[in-house]
């Protein structure tokens, strides 16, 4: 599910094509966009605290043997979060080792593209000391 979330709607939009597109669901619930509550931690290690407020979308949906496929996707992408409902669900039913092999190779672009940016951010970084004289 993560991967789907993080997923680009033309990312999802190529598996749904790979797979001839999407099989026969049912709505259960529809994509329906609100606010959650996102939490943080000072430092990262800190006390939790409310940051703010985040839009998200989710939908729910059952294909035809009785499968539940769920999204939950940040945005208001109303489409992204049906589509990812779906494999999501065709994630749990189906053994189509090319549907599986599609989600690892998302899972491992997005990675590389959260690695690039860490050591991006870490090129960036400055040390700073002080120098102390002595006590007078």
């Amino acid at each position: 599910m993560a991967v789907l979330a993080r997923a680009r709607k033309t990312e999802l939009d190529e598996i749904v094509a790979r797979l001839g597109g999407l099989p026969d669901h049912v709505v259960l619930k529809p994509a329906e966009t609100g606010t959650v509550m996102v939490e943080a931690r000072a430092g990262g290690t800190g006390r939790r605290f409310n940051m703010g407020e985040a839009t998200m979308t989710r939908c729910v949906v059952r294909l035809a043997d009785g499968t539940m496929g769920f999204a939950y996707a940040l945005g208001t992408d109303r489409p992204k979060a049906l589509v990812s409902a779906v494999l999501d669900a065709l994630l749990q039913s189906s053994s189509d080792a090319g549907l599986h092999d599609d989600i690892a190779a998302l899972a491992r672009a997005q990675t590389e593209a959260r690695q690039l940016a860490l050591r991006k951010a870490a090129a960036t970084k400055v040390d700073f000391f002080t120098l102390v004289r002595g006590h007078d």
